[in-house]
């Protein structure tokens, strides 16, 4: 088990004075039987009132609601988490998923169904080709070895690049800049693997790493397929690797646009300026001298 304690502070600094709406804030890590919270707290500016809810993605979302007006909203998160998931590549997969390419049972596809689809535009085009090199017909391979190279590639192929401005480029974008930021390639892989007929979702969450060109004090996001026998495992396309025990995920989407940490409106002029902060800090284990 390991220990690590999020600090994440973000700060909207509007132009004038303005009445906050409400906003939905996903800055609590997913719980499971890989990631408990040993403790987490909210910190808000202006005094909100929250209240907690569940996402149809089942992703801890609390509304915060405000009667103050102001010309700053500062939120910071402040988690600590125990991180268990020591052994990622520790998995089996069922016989029949195996070798690419196999299909899901009747079950699973109807719960699977809306990772599956791709988006209108992505049918027959250069990003169906460029799947189709990573995985030339008629070729055996093992299931994992093909969406490792799928991640590899993607890490190799393209060039980082830090975007503070908001959205997520489309596959096709990515593709045809051969560059872009963790969200973008995250979505590369989902829109692959969904070609290669693979349930794929993405995943907003925290990244444990020394700081560098592709982890600077900020969000991370990857993405997961759905894996017979093992579940949702995650791979990380702006690290080229399997998910492990650094990554930390908070929510999960079928579309990457649907899991902003904070999202909100406000009444008042238009103009604002985002300011955000991330640390992820290894702690020692309880017990340790």
């Amino acid at each position: 088990m390991q220990r690590y304690r999020i600090i994440h502070r973000t700060y909207y600094n509007f132009s004038s004075t303005v009445q906050l709406e409400p906003h939905a804030l996903r800055l609590r890590p997913r719980e499971g039987h890989e990631l408990r919270i040993e403790s987490s707290s909210l910190e808000i500016s202006p005094p909100a009132t929250l209240r907690w809810q569940r996402d149809a993605e089942d992703n801890s979302i609390a509304i915060a609601t405000f009667t103050t007006p102001a010309k700053q909203l500062a939120v910071e998160s402040n988690v600590i988490i125990q991180q268990y998931n020591q052994e990622p590549l520790d998995f089996l997969l069922a016989g029949y998923a195996t070798n690419f390419p196999f299909a899901y049972t009747p079950e699973d596809s109807v719960l699977l169904s809306p990772y599956l689809g791709t988006l209108p535009g992505n049918i027959g085009n250069p990003l169906s080709a460029w799947v189709a090199r990573l995985c030339p017909a008629g070729e055996q391979i093992q299931t994992y070895t093909l969406l490792q190279r799928l991640c590899a590639q993607i890490q190799q192929q393209m060039t980082y690049q830090i975007r503070e401005e908001p959205g997520v480029r489309t596959a096709m974008e990515t593709l045809s800049l051969q560059s872009g930021s963790c969200r973008d390639f995250a979505n590369l892989f989902l829109e692959a693997a969904r070609h290669l007929g693979l349930a794929a979702r993405f995943v907003s969450g925290y990244l444990h790493a020394p700081p560098s060109a592709a982890n600077f004090g900020a969000t991370h996001a990857w993405a997961e397929v759905y894996l017979p026998g093992a579940g949702w495992k995650g791979f990380d396309p702006t690290l080229g690797k399997i998910v492990g025990t650094d990554h930390i995920a908070v929510a999960v989407a079928r579309w990457p646009e649907s899991v902003p940490p904070i999202a909100g409106s406000f009444i008042g002029p238009p103009g604002a300026n985002l300011d955000v902060g991330v640390w992820v800090t290894k702690l020692e284990q309880r017990g340790s001298q």
